[in-house]
């Protein structure tokens, strides 16, 4: 299993588009729901962060092995998603590397999971 947190900056002027996606993913949560069994995504969060220095959003994730990647999703939703993030997040942002420390899940969950 993978839990992960990472951050990704929002483009400059794209704060409204931000909006959009998340408005995207929230009205079709029924979509977004069948595209994690194929990621084998058990957990996905999005957070989103407003600071001087601009706009930021973390994804928290706890996922299984070997699912498929979003990029090779055929799911729709899936497409619209990874058009906003190329069109939204700057892939020239560079955080320094968030480390998973402790992972608190019941053991019985995570049979449930896996």
């Amino acid at each position: 299993m993978n839990v992960e947190l990472s951050k990704f900056r929002v483009k400059e002027g794209k704060e409204e588009k931000v909006t959009e996606w998340m408005d995207l993913l929230n009205e079709h949560m029924d979509d977004v729901l069948l595209t994690l069994k194929d990621e084998k995504m058990y957990i996905e969060t999005i957070f989103r962060e407003k600071e001087e220095t601009g706009e930021y959003l973390y994804w928290y994730s706890v996922q299984g092995e070997n699912g498929i990647s979003v990029e090779e999703s055929h799911h729709e939703i899936d497409k619209q998603h990874i058009a906003y993030w190329i069109e939204c997040i700057d892939e020239e942002y560079h955080t320094s590397e968030i480390t998973t420390e402790v992972v608190m899940i019941p053991k019985d969950l995570i049979k449930q999971m896996v």
